[in-house]
């Protein structure tokens, strides 16, 4: 018969074992594209993400419209905006100059300048990234830009440049395109965030890499 000791240990090792959290070695971070277009002209620059909310998808869907040839940017205005529902509300996402507005909408965010790129088409899409904490991505790269804003929780990004972290409200501006990256939940809440591309349609959309 074992020491009462040795029993109580086994115990408390077998307690403490069953307590400790995995979200940060079994969490995964989920990305779920919502909506995306491909353009083959971008406005000038420099540009910016607008990002607003409208009482509904259907309301923010109409707020598009059809494409408008706008003189100012030469080009057709709305080929930039892509609607989606995420987390309950209705967004519109606008890639376009710095201070614009739609009828009908709410501004929540303005992100830029978006690092230029010249492409013979262009990807524009809309992401929705989600995870617990310590959810993390594989290094990766884009050709073009990735810009955040996030909704709840807290969003980490390292890169060879070092470690950003954004809060709940908060935007992140894309880099150029190439940049290794790891992107991950570093709060101790579930991480919801909304992702905006502007990339190279005729390459690869990720690539994995190593951070050095």
């Amino acid at each position: 018969m074992k020491p009462l000791s040795i029993v109580m240990a086994t115990v408390l090792v077998a307690a403490l074992c069953a307590v400790q959290p995995t979200a940060a070695a079994d969490g995964v971070y989920v990305v779920k594209p919502v909506a995306e277009k491909t353009v083959k002209q971008l406005p000038n620059g420099p540009l910016y993400w607008r990002i607003e909310n409208f009482p509904t998808l259907a309301q923010a869907q109409a707020a598009i419209g059809p494409d408008r040839w706008n003189p100012d940017t030469v080009s057709y205005d709305s080929a930039t905006s892509l609607a989606a529902e995420v987390a309950g509300k209705a967004w519109l996402f606008t890639l376009g100059p710095k201070g614009g507005s739609t009828p009908g909408g709410t501004e929540v965010a303005e992100i830029g300048p978006v690092p230029p790129i010249a492409a013979p088409e262009y990807l524009l899409r809309i992401n929705y990234g989600s995870g617990p904490p310590g959810a993390t991505t594989p290094q990766h790269s884009h050709p073009g830009s990735e810009a955040f804003y996030v909704i709840s929780g807290q969003l980490g990004q390292r890169t060879p440049r070092g470690v950003d972290h954004v809060d709940a409200g908060h935007t992140m501006n894309g880099h150029s395109a190439g940049m290794p990256m790891e992107v991950f939940n570093s709060g101790t809440t579930e991480l919801s965030a909304l992702i905006m591309f502007v990339v190279d349609a005729t390459k690869p959309f990720s690539s994995p890499v190593r951070l050095h």
